[in-house]
């Protein structure tokens, strides 16, 4: 077993790093203070060419797995953007996988190649105040009405939706009393986010100030029978299909967010000098960040494990979403050592790691909680019994 990184793969981690050395940290402390979409690092990307990384070539992407785009926002965060540039582009890098996976060739002919170009900017929309991670609960409704759909509900925690072109949207089409189990019933749609028939309203919130996140209310969104992935009904299988591949993602962010950090924290300790030596030289200072380094590092071969069993399309959810796990815990403490590392510093907006620890909070959260992927482990590789 080779754990090491292709010619490849090394190029696609140098290429994401470049990126973020020419963006800039002090660009991330700018639209920290001041929100507003990160367009000049969105254009670098997407001039650069890597939208499409994980696309079919045949559309306009690279063809490359899932591994490969691991690595790409991996350096992306480690380059000190941290969320703030990764949910910038996470639609493009994966978000249309349903579309690619179930779509008409019509459809991926239309759908796919502008929005690897970087031309639109879509947004996913599935979460709702009332159903939270319980998913086939939604209430937001799409009624047909002959070659259209109208759709009524509402959204929440939806990122990009201020700057959006196109909405990948979860709705169901057959009452859930109408239907064998919950999780029929649900159809998925990419179309057109039509502002006279959806009112976004921006969230004001604790860390990411660069990608809006939102509440959308539908009122007679409609939406043409062509812009329908998938079969009627089966929106909640399609949607499934992209699920893992975000979990891998996600977790190769929180390990750059972590080497970010890490990185940080250990050159202020071997700068900052107190009582005559490097504080760097403290065992209770290296203790810590000696075992963040460790658990980002383990954290990282379990992501490549996970992204090496999605790509040869073997079973991977539980370690993908156990390296989601540990990839928001690691993140997050060890944004916490590195604040504590530098005292007074590391609570200073200059010095970044503030940043990083607010950003870091958003993996804890979001897609899943971590209550959530330790029921699905204990279920599906312990065996114990489901537990919601």
């Amino acid at each position: 077993m080779d754990f090491e990184l292709s010619p490849l793969q090394q190029e696609i981690r140098n290429g994401a790093l470049k990126i973020g050395e020419r963006i800039g940290l002090d660009y991330w402390l700018e639209r920290d203070r001041e929100g507003g979409f990160p367009e000049k690092f969105y254009r670098a990307v997407a001039d650069a060419g890597w939208l499409g990384i994980a696309m079919p070539e045949a559309y306009g992407g690279s063809g490359l797995g899932i591994t490969e785009a691991a690595l790409f926002l991996q350096g992306i965060a480690e380059s000190g953007g941290a969320m703030s540039a990764c949910s910038a582009i996470h639609m493009n890098i994966f978000g249309l996988q349903p579309v690619v996976a179930f779509g008409t060739e019509d459809q991926k002919k239309r759908m796919l190649p502008e929005l690897i170009r970087g031309q639109v900017k879509a947004c996913f929309a599935v979460t709702e105040p009332d159903a939270g991670l319980d998913t086939t609960r939604l209430k937001t409704r799409a009624e047909r009405r002959g070659d259209h759909y109208i759709v009524t509900g509402k959204k929440v925690w939806i990122s990009t939706a201020q700057v959006a072109d196109r909405i990948l949207l979860l709705a169901r089409t057959t009452p859930i009393e109408q239907t064998a189990k919950p999780s029929e019933g649900l159809s998925l749609f990419y179309t057109k986010l039509d502002r006279r028939h959806v009112d976004v309203r921006e969230i004001d919130k604790m860390g990411r100030k660069a990608v809006d996140s939102n509440e959308l209310f539908f009122d007679g969104l409609p939406v043409p029978v062509e812009d329908r992935i998938g079969e009627e009904g089966q929106g909640f299988k399609h949607i499934l299909h992209g699920m893992n591949a975000e979990r891998i993602l996600l977790a190769a962010e929180g390990v750059g967010i972590g080497r970010a950090a890490l990185a940080q924290a250990t050159q202020y300790a071997k700068d900052r000098v107190v009582f005559g030596r490097p504080i760097g030289q403290n065992q209770a200072i290296q203790h810590p960040l000696a075992q963040a380094w460790a658990e980002i590092e383990a954290t990282n071969l379990l992501m490549l494990h996970a992204a090496s069993l999605y790509d040869h399309g073997k079973p991977c959810g539980p370690e993908a979403n156990a390296a989601k796990l540990l990839g928001a815990q690691n993140a997050l403490r060890t944004c916490e050592r590195a604040v504590l590392t530098m005292g007074g510093y590391g609570y200073a907006k200059e010095f970044h790691v503030e940043r990083w620890l607010r950003e870091a909070m958003i993996l804890m959260i979001a897609p899943v909680t971590a209550e959530l992927v330790l029921s699905h482990i204990a279920e599906r590789k312990l065996g114990l019994p489901k537990s919601y």
